[in-house]
């Protein structure tokens, strides 16, 4: 029952095959039994009560076409009396009062809650290393990262302990570890899925999305998570569009651009060749392929690492000790309590990140790093406008390499650049998704797709023409384990 998509397991509820309840006791059983520390918290009486509540309004004629799935939501998203705490010694005791938005319509549709993954402290991390709770594990090879931040929710999806699961993607962190856990991820246009109740890393980034087994899965996920948000300023007003009406379309004459900058020096040419063998299928498929340029791609990394950090130190500041979080034991004063429980709460990415976000917006240095920042992300914006008028999608790699050891890299600055080819879509705002594309040394490659503003229908319609004539979707990691 665990290796079903989510379209499968809604026919065999339909069909009454099984009941939620069933289904949800499967998966916790192999929660229970995985040793991939991919979650932080297990709901198990929560999911057997939300199980039966589905399985009667199944029952009863009036359930949605997700009701009685259960999921796993990443420990980003605020859930009403269960611990949110992003990963996170600072949140480790804050039990959320509201739910996010996300969590709301999830609850609403009857969607089964089985816990909350594991992810890198606030979303800042590549590797989900720099967890409190520690590194999860990729479920293709244990001793390898599974990605970040969102590298719980991918490894439960690639290790089929749930069906699907929720992430959130800054600069990569929904793609980069669907890539190399090898499942299907998806981050929407900026502004599609409601950030309220979504801690926040960095505002004008973070983006919620789905991470499945298939690109059909992700559209009827993606059907409840998305939409206007009153509660959100950054939600954008838009009528939801049904992700899963235009998935068997054909993609005859689609026009796929390959930036020269995704397949320069720094790319593992084993990744390089499973990325072409994919872009061969599409071809076969009649889409046709042309070179195009994105030159302004490589300050992606220096741009974003003075936004991001700039935006953080300012969304963390309100973590000091006072209303909610980790508080230090019997302060001298005001200042003892801020200094110590900031300094005992916040792991040491976090306070790298907030130290070089406070001094890029301090006096004297706005101008010359966040404001430049901001203009060449507006540069790089430019470069997407001028390249979709050319092409229907972008393709390319999502990692230079397929997941690396745990602890191989010593310094942070080298990791951030497995992140080189992700970060322009979420400075530019745009949707992007990762597709399993092949193998390379039996761990998984994903590739790539980058579409304009408000094209997530077009590319989950890409992704599925690919994944019916392809099987790298259909793959499990470690039988012994799942």
């Amino acid at each position: 029952m665990h290796d079903r998509t989510i379209a499968e397991l809604t026919e065999g509820l339909k069909s009454k095959e099984f009941s939620s309840v069933e289904i949800v006791q499967n998966y916790l059983d192999k929660i229970n039994a995985s040793d991939l520390n991919a979650f932080i918290t297990i709901t198990t009486e929560m999911a057997i009560k939300q199980a039966q509540v589905a399985d009667e309004r199944i029952a009863k004629g009036n359930a949605n076409i997700l009701t009685g799935i259960p999921y796993a939501h990443k420990d980003i998203f605020c859930t009403s009396g269960v611990r949110t705490s992003a990963g996170s010694k600072m949140l480790d005791n804050f039990i959320a009062p509201y739910d996010a938005t996300v969590s709301y319509k999830f609850n609403q549709a009857g969607l089964v809650m089985l816990g909350k993954t594991n992810m890198d402290e606030f979303a800042m991390g590549s590797s989900n290393e720099s967890s409190f709770y520690g590194a999860t594990r990729n479920p293709w090879n244990k001793n390898k990262v599974p990605g970040g931040s969102s590298g719980g929710s991918a490894a439960a999806v690639a290790a089929r302990l749930a069906p699907f699961a929720t992430g959130t993607d800054t600069g990569g962190s929904i793609r980069q570890p669907s890539s190399l856990c090898g499942v299907t991820g998806l981050k929407p246009t900026y502004g599609c899925v409601s950030r309220y109740g979504m801690i926040a890393y960095a505002s004008s980034l973070d983006q919620a999305g789905p991470i499945t087994q298939t690109a059909k899965d992700a559209a009827l996920v993606l059907n409840v998570m998305a939409g206007f948000d009153e509660k959100d300023s950054t939600s954008a007003q838009r009528d939801v569009e049904d992700y899963t009406q235009s998935l068997n379309n054909s993609i005859k004459g689609l026009t796929i651009g390959l930036p020269k900058e995704f397949f320069s020096e720094g790319l593992d040419n084993n990744v390089a060749s499973e990325i072409m063998a994919a872009v061969k299928e599409f071809e076969v498929l009649g889409a046709s392929v042309k070179e195009i340029s994105l030159p302004n791609s490589k300050y992606a990394i220096p741009t974003y690492y003075v936004v991001a950090p700039c935006e953080c130190s300012s969304n963390l500041s309100r973590m000091d000790g006072v209303r909610f979080g980790h508080r230090c034991d019997k302060p001298k004063d005001l200042e003892d309590l801020y200094l110590r429980s900031r300094t005992e709460g916040f792991g040491e990415e976090v306070k790298r990140r907030i130290m070089i976000g406070s001094y890029a917006l301090s006096s004297g240095y706005y101008d010359a790093y966040y404001l430049k920042a901001q203009k060449t992300r507006h540069l790089i914006s430019n470069d997407f406008k001028k390249a979709f008028k050319e092409v229907d999608v972008i393709m390319g790699p999502v990692s230079p390499t397929t997941a690396f050891d745990l602890g191989s890299f010593k310094d942070p600055v080298s990791m951030y650049l497995a992140d080189i080819y992700t970060l322009s879509a979420n400075l530019a705002g745009l949707p992007g998704m990762s597709i399993p594309a092949g193998f390379s040394h039996n761990m998984p490659v994903g590739l790539q797709m980058i579409g304009d503003y408000w094209s997530e229908s077009k590319l989950l319609n890409i992704a599925h023409q690919f994944q019916q004539v392809t099987e790298h979707h259909s793959q499990i990691p470690l039988k012994e384990v799942v």
